[in-house]
């Protein structure tokens, strides 16, 4: 039963679709966009509105699907401006621009080795592993472990520092 009423459903809007007619119609513009429209477009468009600026560029990329012998130079020149033109991405940067990279770097590594010294002001001592005669018993320690036999300590002819990376503890 439920089968049937699919099937039936499926065979009229099959039989609907079929029955449609398209309509063609015409390009969407086919006059030229006033001139007052187009005038001085290079200072205008960064501030003219996202709509106004999308609305302006379909209607001349639909004047570009028709033959370009019948658009106005004005047309061609904001059609080109558009597209090409120093704005957005492309914009130019601001004069002072290097400036303030190098100063806002500059202030950054400053910060930066402010707070590495206030850190090594507070830090304690050392620790005591880092002191020569503990590295000098780990070397001896991974001697007796055999540790890296190719090419580390426990190598015939190793002539490394092995672990000693430090001055000899002060008394």
């Amino acid at each position: 039963m439920m089968r049937t009423s699919l099937l039936r459903a499926g065979l009229r809007a099959t039989a609907a679709r079929s029955t449609m007619t398209i309509v063609p119609r015409a390009a969407a513009s086919t006059h030229a966009i006033s001139n007052p429209t187009l005038a001085n477009i290079e200072k205008r468009w960064e501030g003219m509105p996202q709509t106004e600026q999308a609305e302006l560029w379909m209607s001349l990329r639909d004047r570009m699907k028709e033959n370009w012998v019948e658009l106005t130079l004005q047309e061609k020149k904001a059609a080109y401006w558009i597209a090409f033109g120093p704005h957005g991405p492309r914009a130019v940067p601001p004069p002072d621009e290097g400036r303030k990279v190098a100063l806002y770097t500059a202030i950054g590594v400053f910060v930066s080795f402010a707070l590495f010294a206030l850190m090594r002001s507070f830090g304690g001592a050392a620790p005591s592993t880092m002191t020569k005669e503990w590295q000098e018993a780990s070397n001896e320690y991974l001697k007796n472990q055999r540790a890296e036999p190719l090419t580390g300590l426990s190598s015939e002819g190793y002539t490394g520092k092995g672990m000693i990376q430090s001055a000899p503890k002060q008394h």
